[in-house]
């Protein structure tokens, strides 16, 4: 898969990577290990940073960064599910890579099948939303449809370590 688009040499993506995770579950370890790495070996990756968040939605900067990235990588983790931002950027991510293959789920401390089906924790997260978001039903549901979407593809636990 190439990187560059066009015979200019100029990078078509402004990142490799998009990584999308639940700062309180795995910023302060195992997110910022992965994205030490990526950045030694020289792979531009977006990572979230606490500042941009000014609100309770998803901000336009974020929305650029998972369009002007070449692919994601999330890390579910135990309370990813209770992150509106979180859900909201995993929608994005598939509406925009999803199609082309472009994602690499890590389940982190969770069971794949937990976050395919929405069980346990992850359960627990959409009883919540589904009482919060009581009016908007159909967002509650692509959530649910992205978190599928993801925990079928193919990708790692950190029980693969």
């Amino acid at each position: 898969m190439a990187l560059n688009g066009g015979s200019s040499g100029r990078s078509k993506w402004k990142y490799h990577i998009f990584l999308s995770f639940r700062g309180e579950d795995t910023r302060l370890g195992f997110t910022d290990h992965l994205y030490t790495a990526l950045q030694k070996r020289s792979i531009d990756t977006f990572r979230d940073n606490e500042e941009l968040r000014t609100g309770e939605f998803i901000s336009q900067q974020l929305l650029h960064a998972i369009e002007d990235s070449l692919c994601a990588v999330v890390v579910l983790s135990p309370n990813y599910a209770n992150s509106g931002w979180c859900l909201d950027e995993l929608k994005k991510i598939v509406e925009t890579k999803g199609r082309f293959g472009m994602i690499v789920p890590v389940f982190y401390d969770v069971d794949p099948s937990d976050v395919r089906y929405q069980k346990g924790k992850f359960a627990e997260a959409f009883e919540k939303h589904e009482e919060r978001y009581r009016a908007q039903k159909d967002k509650v549901q692509q959530w649910r449809d992205a978190l599928t979407f993801v925990a079928n593809l193919s990708g790692c636990t950190s029980q693969d370590r």
